[in-house]
């Protein structure tokens, strides 16, 4: 048995592939299924370690982004990347063909087009997951022939054939799908027990305006919760130089602990001490509500099909979240709404009541168990 992932090299394709993975692997060892191999394609490993912890051999294929805004930088970018996209298809085909899995499992992303192009061209079974509220250019091309689709937002259903869809929710890795004790939580990070802890995840890459926004906020916020802030690990030494400036004079300034980037088991230990939540609108929706936590999402304007706005406000519109749009975005205004949020306790739990009502659990091991069976009846 064969099984390829493919997905664009960034965390919100790349965790939700691990996340299937390990429940494929558990049910090969539940079941006992003899020689499986799995493998990872995409332009980047994105982690080696995790790949290999997670029996996932990698291939690298070359893979072409095209960009939909105009610039005559983008002109040059995407010129260059056509022949990228040409030579990593061909690559695609060969590598695909040498391996002939018997299904591959697409999360979509300019990094999937190669292979899942080549699982085309070569007749293999393709499942994909769509993420956002609105697939992504390559999941909207594959879902036309893919065998099965899983989606995390029932409002993505309507963008696929009907009888081919699942609304399975979001493939969450065990490390981080279940938050730790509070007690621990708060022994790890060396915190105040009775001060509500503000949790800022700006995405692997941290986020400009959120960055610089906390920064403004600080002195504000530190006079009544305390600040856990994922940075980014490019902007670390900044917003720590910079918050040391800001910070060198006030009395709470170790109310606030900046982090490069969150790996599963701190993450893990964060949402076990989370009261509220500041995030993108990505993915990590899904991550957030396992936690149970409120949070305030803070979308990007300008994406492809505009799909984090439409995350957030579908995910506003079950009464989990509170949304700030990058235009309002300053510290007033995003003080004021931890302020309010925090300062309501009878609307703070129900809307903790609705996060936990909004998730979903249980897709990794629903998808694993379809591409198994996929893979076995095509062995067959």
């Amino acid at each position: 048995m064969k099984i390829v992932f493919t997905g664009g090299g960034t965390g919100g394709h790349f965790y939700p592939i691990i996340a299937v993975a390990q429940k494929v692997n558990e049910i090969i060892d539940h079941e006992n299924i003899i020689g499986p191999e799995l493998y990872y394609i995409s332009d980047d490993p994105y982690d080696k370690k995790m790949l290999f912890e997670n029996e996932l051999l990698y291939e690298k294929v070359s893979a072409g982004k095209m960009r939909t805004y105009f610039s005559f930088k983008s002109f040059l970018l995407n010129f260059v990347d056509i022949f990228k996209l040409f030579f990593g298809t061909i690559n695609a085909v060969y590598k695909v063909f040498s391996i002939y899995p018997d299904v591959v499992f697409s999360k979509g992303g300019y990094a999937a087009f190669p292979t899942v192009c080549a699982a085309r061209l070569l007749r293999i079974p393709v499942v994909i997951h769509e993420s956002d509220s609105a697939p992504g250019r390559v999941n909207n091309w594959t879902g036309r022939f893919a065998k099965k689709i899983a989606v995390s937002f029932q409002e993505a259903s309507h963008y696929f054939p009907s009888e081919k869809v699942a609304w399975t929710g979001q493939p969450i890795m065990a490390e981080v799908e279940h938050p730790a004790a509070k007690a621990d939580a708060l022994e790890y990070f060396k915190l105040e027990s009775k001060l509500p802890v503000i949790l800022i995840m700006g995405g692997s890459q941290g986020a400009e305006i959120i960055n610089n926004t906390i920064l403004d906020a600080l002195p504000r916020l530190l006079k009544n919760y305390q600040v856990i802030h994922q940075t980014g690990i490019k902007n670390f030494k900044t917003i720590t130089g910079r918050a040391g400036v800001i910070l060198s004079d006030n009395k709470d300034k170790l109310r606030y602990l900046p982090i490069a980037f969150l790996n599963p088991l701190v993450k893990k230990m964060a949402a076990g001490v989370a009261t509220i939540i500041i995030s993108r609108a990505g993915s990590t929706i899904f991550e957030i509500a396992s936690w149970g936590v409120p949070s305030i999402l803070v979308p990007i304007t300008n994406t492809n099909g505009d799909h984090q706005k439409k995350n957030a406000f579908n995910y506003a519109r079950a009464g989990a979240c509170s949304v700030v749009e990058e235009m309002n975005m300053t510290a007033n205004i995003l003080s004021g709404e931890v302020e309010r949020i925090l300062g309501d306790q009878k609307g703070y739990e129900t809307m903790v009541r609705n996060v936990k009502a909004f998730n979903k659990p249980g897709a990794a091991k629903k998808i694993a168990r379809e591409l198994i069976d996929i893979a076995l009846s095509h062995e067959e």
